[in-house]
């Protein structure tokens, strides 16, 4: 499954690397949304959140859906701007319709993307949104409501609470990646400028290349879709907070963008080789691989995951149960339902752990 980016005959200076304080924002957020993503920034995490003004924290609980499993598009910016408050005005500029339906497929899933009118305008495409922020939970379901019913000041509301996260923490982290960000940006476009489009691809990420023809970048993305970047060209954004995620704008009429990490996580300790072994032959099954794909968007019950990849419930449980012993999933009873989630530090050490037990 891949994200396919057509760049054929498009000029290299098209492509662009650049730092986004909005987008490093965005990063930070999703840390202290899922700070099990990002093992080694747990303490900064609980640090933030210890520090943080109570009503800030809840702004922040009740707009989540924005950036802790996909970030909304508008929270790349395909323009990047030296200043945050420049980047948000750029937001600001943005069309209502534009902005909601991308808030709604951050908050509801993909599917949205089929909302087609807009759900400001048609009932029908309005309750199909209010129905799938529903069925995520109830906060998703009041934060769709409010921005339904009044986007104007839902917009506002979420630009003052990134105000008050760059007051509250943002500008404290900032300065200091700021230049790990730049040393990693004068790297890139040093290898475009002087080796080419692919070598500064290759040195993104192992999940990022050119097709052989050189007309389309590939990204290693939980899709298959084709975006193009005809027009203004593609942007490239390095993280240090976003590490180990790769993000990606790709829906029609956005330009796309890629974030992704300056750096690789840190190796986890090894495992014993009998457990290494049970989480290879678990990942062994390409339906299994799929589920993995799936969860790691976020958690998901088995009826979900059923409807996603249209199996049967049963089967899909089966697999779950392989998934669990092996120990690369966590169950979480909610009410009637129970969610999975990635083991998410076991996962990402399958490599390295496997290196080690056959060296050992």
């Amino acid at each position: 499954m891949t994200l396919r980016i057509d760049i054929g005959g498009l000029p290299p200076e098209r492509l662009r690397f650049a730092a986004s304080p909005l987008a490093e924002l965005t990063a930070m957020l999703h840390v202290l949304a899922e700070p099990g993503h990002h093992p080694q920034l747990g303490g900064w995490a609980a640090d933030v959140w210890a520090g943080l003004p109570p009503a800030l924290a809840e702004r922040l609980r009740e707009a989540e859906f924005l950036w802790r499993s996909a970030q909304a598009d508008f929270l790349l910016p395909a323009r990047p701007r030296p200043t945050l408050a420049e980047e948000l005005d750029d937001v600001d500029r943005i069309d209502d319709e534009t902005y909601v339906t991308a808030a709604l497929v951050a908050t509801c899933g993909n599917r949205v993307h089929s909302a087609v009118p807009s759900p400001l305008t048609d009932a029908a495409v309005r309750e199909r949104a209010l129905d799938l922020a529903q069925a995520r939970g109830a906060r998703q379901e009041a934060f769709a409501e409010r921005l339904l019913a009044d986007p104007a000041a839902v917009r506002a509301r979420v630009r003052r609470t990134l105000e008050q996260c760059a007051e509250a923490f943002f500008d404290a982290a900032w300065a200091g990646v700021v230049v790990q960000l730049a040393t990693d940006l004068r790297v890139k476009n040093d290898l475009l400028k002087h080796q080419g489009v692919a070598a500064a691809l290759a040195a993104v990420s192992g999940a990022v290349r050119l097709a052989p023809a050189g007309d389309h970048i590939v990204v290693d993305k939980l899709l298959d879709k084709t975006t193009s970047a005809h027009g203004n060209g593609v942007t490239f954004i390095p993280s240090v907070f976003g590490r180990p995620h790769l993000a990606a704008v790709h829906a029609p009429g956005w330009q796309p963008v890629v974030q992704y990490p300056v750096a690789e996580a840190a190796p986890a300790e090894p495992v014993p080789l009998e457990t290494v072994t049970l989480r290879l032959e678990a990942l062994a099954h390409p339906v299994r691989l799929r589920l993995l794909r799936t969860l790691a968007r976020g958690p998901h019950t088995t009826g979900e995951l059923a409807h996603a990849w249209e199996l049967s419930p049963p089967e899909v449980s089966r697999h779950l149960a392989v998934l669990r012993r092996a120990g690369l999933l966590t169950a979480r009873r909610q009410g009637r339902y129970v969610r999975y989630a990635l083991n998410l530090p076991d996962l990402t050490a399958v490599g390295t752990d496997l290196l080690a037990a056959v060296l050992r």
